[in-house]
């Protein structure tokens, strides 16, 4: 059997996903307007995970998807992780009051032993970078990044997605789009490094 696709992947992350959350799969359509791909290519992607034994549906009737394969592939590898709102001042970004929900991703497209959350975008001050307003963006939990890494960040009690660079005796956070200043300080609290971008149409 062929091995998955990392579109692929997200394709069936994000049917597995919808079936948790709803308990019936996706149409073609919701699964393009997602991927913001047409019909025709999300119904290639399906396609495709039927062939290599990923999905089982029926071709003329809607709402017909089923995970199935091998244990790798059944809904237990697939991991929840915590949606965190728009946090308020002086709030941690972990606090449980901020937490609006879980989306769920192929345990394949993550790293083993990490941990992970997700943030809705808002604004477009990284729209360079491809990360648009109401993307949603995966998160790996770590307190430290390398220069030249999308991070986020805690500067002034505020939560921003930018991008980190360490200086001689400062951080530079560095937007992605011109129309924004570079934010300088001396205290930067790092809660991760962006992992993966999600989008909805």
């Amino acid at each position: 059997m062929k091995e998955l696709t990392q579109r692929q992947k997200e394709v069936l992350s994000f049917i597995a996903g919808y079936i948790n959350e709803h308990s019936y799969p996706p149409t073609i359509r919701e699964i393009a307007d997602f991927f913001s791909i047409s019909v025709k290519g999300a119904h290639d992607h399906v396609t495709a995970l039927k062939k290599k034994g990923s999905l089982k549906f029926e071709d003329k009737r809607s709402r017909t998807m089923e995970l199935i394969g091998d244990d790798r592939k059944s809904k237990e590898h697939f991991v929840e992780i915590p949606l965190l709102g728009t946090v308020a001042a002086g709030q941690p970004i972990l606090a449980e009051s901020n937490y609006e929900g879980s989306i769920f991703l192929h345990d394949s497209i993550l790293k083993k032993n990490k941990k992970y959350f997700a943030l809705k975008v808002r604004g477009d001050s990284m729209s360079g970078a491809g990360i648009m307003d109401g993307d949603m963006a995966v998160i790996e939990k770590q307190t430290a990044v390398r220069n030249g890494e999308i991070a986020v960040a805690v500067v002034d009690e505020a939560v921003t997605l930018k991008r980190f660079f360490k200086e001689s005796n400062r951080v530079k956070l560095q937007a992605e789009n011109p129309a924004y200043s570079p934010i300088y300080s001396q205290n930067v609290r790092i809660y991760g490094r962006l992992a993966q971008i999600l989008r909805s149409y």
